[in-house]
């Protein structure tokens, strides 16, 4: 006596949730999107003790310098008033000096928040998390163009809040000395945008500077050396192509994208932003394309 098997079609609703479990097909399944990936290093970024550290480090060093430069212009401003030497050296200088006060301190944001951007990546390779992060992503560029974006974002917002900051706590300390800061005229707004963008596009030389090296103390002193070191050496050593040269250091891009007009002896404000932009674009491509080619 012959069984005979009756093999059981399967229905559409079998059918559908196969698919998902597979993650195949048009529907939303598990899986590595962008806005997962995304989220999840947002989530690591932002729960890191260290991160939180350097954030608020940013904030406290803008700040505190800005009421210091409120201090010492005021000072300047009114010694101006009985030695005529302090009152040439300040028509020299020109344009309103206290408009530079809140951002007095981007040098040191840019520093903390470059660092931050090394950090973010080298740390991944360093502490062996690089192998977990390319394990979920296996792609790793989603990874590290979120990684981009989360440190690009935050510096850009941190850069503007604590500019704002240190200008309403500058104002009043200014006035004392009979100055005017208008935080609202067009070239302090100018001033806010532009050092924010700066302070971001160092922070992604920074991620690229981590991805590359895969060292934190190796990749912060590369950083450390390029808007540092860099600037004094170019213009210690004589010659005249290291005088040219030193006009597209990134460091000194910003004083041509804020300034009023013209200085003489450095670059016009367009051509600044594309050397900046070059500087951000260059490494962050040639990072993507290494870590996509290297082991972990």
């Amino acid at each position: 006596m012959s069984s005979t098997t009756v093999e059981s079609t399967p229905s559409p609703r079998d059918a559908g949730s196969r698919t998902r479990r597979t993650g195949s097909g048009t529907s939303a399944g598990p899986g590595p999107t962008f806005l997962r990936v995304l989220n999840s290093e947002f989530i690591k970024f932002r729960t890191l003790l260290s991160t939180l550290i350097l954030l608020g480090s940013t904030v406290i060093v803008m700040v505190g310098f800005g009421a210091l430069s409120a201090w010492g212009t005021g000072q300047f401003s009114q010694a101006a008033t009985r030695d005529p030497q302090a009152a040439a050296r300040l028509a020299a200088q020109g344009g309103d000096l206290a408009v530079g006060v809140p951002t007095s301190g981007i040098a040191f944001a840019q520093l903390i928040l470059g660092s931050l951007g090394v950090l973010l990546m080298s740390s991944e390779f360093t502490t062996g998390m690089a192998r977990s992060t390319f394990a979920a992503v296996p792609k790793r560029l989603p990874a590290f163009a979120a990684k981009l974006v989360v440190v690009v974002v935050t510096s850009f917002v941190v850069t503007a809040v604590s500019t704002l900051a240190a200008g309403f706590l500058a104002t009043p300390i200014l006035g004392n000395y009979g100055l005017n800061l208008d935080l609202a005229s067009s070239q302090s707004v100018k001033m806010l945008i532009v050092n924010s963008i700066y302070v971001a596009a160092v922070a992604a030389i920074g991620l690229a500077l981590g991805t590359l090296i895969r060292n934190s103390a190796g990749g912060i002193m590369s950083l450390v050396g390029l808007f540092f070191v860099a600037p004094i050496a170019f213009q210690l050593i004589p010659g005249d192509f290291f005088v040219e040269a030193r006009k597209y250091l990134p460091g000194n891009t910003v004083a041509p994208l804020t300034a009023l007009d013209h200085v003489p002896a450095t670059l016009e404000a367009w051509q600044a932003g594309l050397v900046l932009g070059a500087w951000v674009v260059v490494p962050v491509l040639l990072a993507a394309f290494l870590l996509k080619r290297r082991d972990v």
